[in-house]
């Protein structure tokens, strides 16, 4: 019985090792690719519109990484999907935000499987 025992006590270390590297490796990942799309965002944002493209930050939320705009955050839906003019017609938008969030998606469920992987 004591092989027994002994052996499901080293199962368990194994497991929560596994586990907590995982873990940490996730949560690197996680700020990498928050790292990585602002700086997309800063490149791909309309530049006539001031500080808005240098404006966008990540910070951590809980256990989430949430990217904004520290500066202009007004503008981000007038900028992404248009917005009438005062005298009437539209301002088109200018999709910035969509195809860098699509991007991150893709990049950290890549880096995800490759953690789990090993």
């Amino acid at each position: 019985m004591t092989k027994i025992s002994k052996l499901s006590n080293e199962i368990i270390r194994a497991l929560e090792a596994y586990t907590e590297e995982v873990s940490e490796e996730l949560e690197k990942a996680k700020e990498d690719v928050a790292k990585e799309t602002v700086r997309e965002l800063r490149k791909t944002s309309p530049k006539l519109t001031g500080d808005y493209a240098r404006g966008w930050r990540t910070k951590k939320v809980g256990s989430a990484q949430v990217i904004y705009n520290a500066t202009d955050y007004q503008l981000t839906h007038l900028l992404e999907h248009g917005h009438a003019k005062r005298g009437g017609g539209r301002v088109p938008g200018i999709p910035h935000i969509q195809p860098a969030e699509q991007k991150a998606i893709k990049e950290y469920t890549k880096r995800v499987e490759q953690v789990i992987r090993g």
